[in-house]
């Protein structure tokens, strides 16, 4: 059974405030139990969720008395965020629940988009009130907002889910680091033009976030972790909103969720001004912002109040469909052909890819990229290539404690001793010579693997 657990983390440092954060985690969890108790009858479930619903607006009315009392500088953002939730979130949950008479599925939903507010908010918003998080930036020249936005999520990142966030790439073009859940959200700004904005989590980051939330294991991505995870999300970017005063993300128009086929479909449509990756020690996060409506067309789960169970339930299918689809792909061993030459890539790929998953790079900055976010079980290093040759590029490979063990072959169009001798001092798995035909190019990535097996 999901248990819903307050932390002495959420604390703000006003009692009052601390005692009905907690009442609100424990009224949850109560209501959650009675919901996963079949024979607990719908009026349970009613007044429940009732008196959340009154406890929360009252709880609201009571923190911005207090701001006001102690002249809170952003008093007005803040109840902003509470009027959003308590007038347009609660009664669209509440008439769903209605028209459906309180099924289980309905009272997940609710929870979940409840759990992933109340978390996000006292977490950042209400953190804030107390003065224990750190001054948002503002008015940063054009030049340094990278860098802020990028400190923003960092700082976001520990806040909420207290975890270390590095940046490992400033161009992130969706590239497969492992199952992922995509939020896409369209904003209007107060000129009315339209940002996307898309949230790309690793599952097994959202799995560890969500498990800690509610002190449970959780193994899959289901209905709950879905809503968490959404307003998780909302709650993340009206902070990033307020570091970065040129992303105006002013009203929610439109919410999406996207399956990976369809997060590459975006990139491929139009690449964001800013798509930024980051390392959570526990799985992978994207952040992916564009001033423009990039995906044409109607992309994704729509979700909105008046049938989000049903576009959860559909992308939570499209998802299965997809692992049943790839089911077959999942024995094959990754290959990564690291080469300048177009040529001896598209060669490498069109040999080996009925039998292997391909990935290519053109240089060895792309390679590193690649490795970072797509680990392959071996790498086809060409030797001879411009700039950063395979020798430098094996050095950067060996130097990182992720990459170090991974093995690698060059390709080298040079078969004289000397040059041999100079490829086999870095103590490759083997070379392959360019000069080689298909089959013994073949021959020779089949022995390997087998060996290795």
């Amino acid at each position: 059974m999901d248990n819903i657990v307050w932390k002495d983390d959420y604390k703000i440092g006003v009692d009052f405030l601390d005692k009905e954060h907690k009442l609100l985690f424990s009224t949850m969890d109560k209501l959650l139990r009675i919901s996963e108790n079949e024979e607990k009858s719908e009026w349970a479930c009613r007044e429940g969720v009732k008196y959340l619903k009154n406890h929360t607006v009252e709880h609201f009315e009571h923190e911005e008395e207090y701001m006001r009392s102690v002249d809170y500088k952003d008093y007005e953002i803040h109840k902003r965020l509470h009027d959003n939730f308590r007038y347009k979130t609660l009664p669209a949950l509440e008439e769903e629940m209605v028209e459906t008479e309180y099924s289980m599925e309905s009272i997940r939903h609710f929870l979940g988009v409840c759990i992933g507010w109340v978390v996000a908010h006292t977490q950042t918003e209400d953190q804030a009130i107390s003065g224990k998080t750190i001054s948002k930036w503002i008015d940063i020249p054009h030049e340094k907002e990278k860098d802020a936005l990028e400190q923003s999520i960092v700082q976001l990142v520990d806040e909420m889910f207290h975890l270390n966030a590095k940046l490992i790439s400033e161009q992130y073009t969706g590239e497969d680091f492992g199952s992922v859940i995509c939020s896409r959200y369209i904003y209007r700004g107060r000129q009315k033009e339209k940002w996307e904005v898309t949230l790309v989590f690793e599952e097994q980051l959202l799995l560890q976030i969500i498990s800690g939330i509610l002190k449970t294991q959780y193994q899959k991505v289901d209905d709950m972790v879905i809503n968490v995870t959404r307003y998780i999300s909302r709650q993340f970017l009206e902070q990033v909103r307020e570091s970065l005063s040129s992303i105006d993300l002013c009203e929610l128009e439109k919410e999406c969720l996207l399956t990976h086929d369809q997060l590459l479909d975006m990139f491929e449509r139009s690449h964001p001004s800013c798509s930024l990756l980051f390392d959570t020690g526990e799985g992978y996060f994207a952040f992916c912002a564009a001033s423009t409506d990039s995906m044409r067309g109607r992309i994704g789960s729509s979700v909105d109040p008046s049938h989000a169970m049903d576009a959860i339930k559909d992308y939570l299918n499209q998802e299965e469909d997809s692992d049943t689809d790839n089911s077959d792909d999942v024995s094959k061993k990754k290959i990564l052909v690291v080469d300048d030459s177009d040529f001896m890539r598209s060669r490498m790929i069109k040999l080996l890819e009925q039998d292997y998953e391909m990935a290519e790079a053109g240089s060895s900055l792309s390679a590193i990229k690649s490795l970072t976010v797509d680990r392959p079980d071996l790498i086809l290093l060409d030797y001879e290539m411009p700039v950063c040759d395979g020798r430098q590029t094996l050095e950067m490979i060996r130097s990182e404690k992720d990459t170090a063990d991974i093995p690698v072959i060059f390709l080298t169009g040079r078969g004289d001793r000397e040059s041999v001798q100079k490829v086999m001092e870095l103590k490759p798995e083997r070379y392959l010579l360019k000069t080689m035909t298909d089959q013994d190019v073949k021959k020779n990535i089949d022995a390997f693997f087998a060996k290795r097996r």
